[in-house]
C-alpha cells in the first residue's frame, strides 16, 4: 500500500519542470535523469531527480517486501508463490532503475526497467489464475497483465498507439503497482474483518 508514494512523487517532481513535463511525451525515467539537456530527442531537466530516484528505490523495496510477506502468509500453492517471487524480482529491477538513472549506466538502467516490464506484468496473469481473491480482482489482474504485455510489445517496437512514448510506457509500468496497492488494500480489509469481534458473542 506504501507504493502510492510512487505516483504522488512522480506528480510532484514533474510539476517542477521548466518547460512543463509531459506525461505523453516524456518517460518516467526522465524524472530521474540527473542532467539537463537533450536525451533521446527530448529536452530533459528534472530539478528533483534525486527524490524521484529515491522513490524508485523505495518502490522496489516495498515490492520485494510486500511480495515476500504476502507470499509467506497468504499464498495458496506453488503457482501463486511463483507469481509473488516474480514480483519480488521485479522489485530488484525497479531498484536498479533508481540506482542507475537513464543517463548514467544505460545498460543497467534498461535491464532494470525490462525486468518489471516483463516479469512483473507476467506475474499479474499468474496471480490472477492462482491466488485466492475475489473474482473482480482476478479479472482485473488478468486484464491488467494482458494489456500491459501487449503494450510492452507496442512500446518496444516504437508503436505508441497514439499515446506518445511516455503514455504507452505508463500503460506498461503502472498496472503492476496499481495491482499491488489493490491487493494490499484487499488483504488489509480482510484481516480487519477477520479480527473484528463477533457482536453476537455473549459472555456468560
Amino acid at each position: 500500500m506504501a507504493n502510492i508514494q510512487y505516483f504522488a512523487i512522480q506528480l510532484f517532481v514533474g510539476l517542477q519542470w521548466t518547460p512543463p513535463y509531459s506525461v505523453s511525451h516524456d518517460t518516467i525515467s526522465d524524472l530521474g535523469n540527473t542532467a539537463c539537456g537533450t536525451w533521446n530527442g527530448r529536452y530533459v531537466c528534472s530539478p528533483l531527480h534525486s527524490l524521484m530516484n529515491v522513490s524508485f528505490v523505495a518502490l522496489g523495496i516495498t515490492m520485494m517486501l510486500g511480495s515476500v510477506l504476502i507470499s509467506r502468509y497468504f499464498a495458496n500453492g506453488r503457482a501463486s508463490k511463483a507469481g509473488f517471487a516474480a514480483m519480488a524480482i521485479s522489485g530488484v529491477g525497479v531498484m536498479m532503475v533508481g540506482f542507475f538513472p537513464e543517463n548514467s549506466v544505460s545498460a543497467l538502467h534498461g535491464l532494470g526497467a525490462a525486468i518489471p516490464f516483463v516479469l512483473g506484468n507476467a506475474s499479474l496473469i499468474i496471480l490472477a489464475l492462482s491466488f485466492k481473491m475475489p473474482t473482480v480482482l482476478r479479472v482485473y489482474f488478468f486484464l491488467s497483465g494482458v494489456v500491459a504485455l501487449f503494450s510492452l510489445v507496442a512500446y518496444a517496437s516504437s508503436h505508441y498507439l497514439g499515446l506518445g512514448e511516455g503514455g504507452i510506457e505508463r500503460v506498461v509500468a503502472y498496472p503492476q503497482t496499481v495491482c499491488l496497492v489493490a491487493i494490499g488494500i484487499y488483504l488489509a480489509a480482510r484481516s480487519s474483518v477477520l479480527q473484528r469481534p463477533r457482536s453476537d458473542l455473549k459472555i456468560s
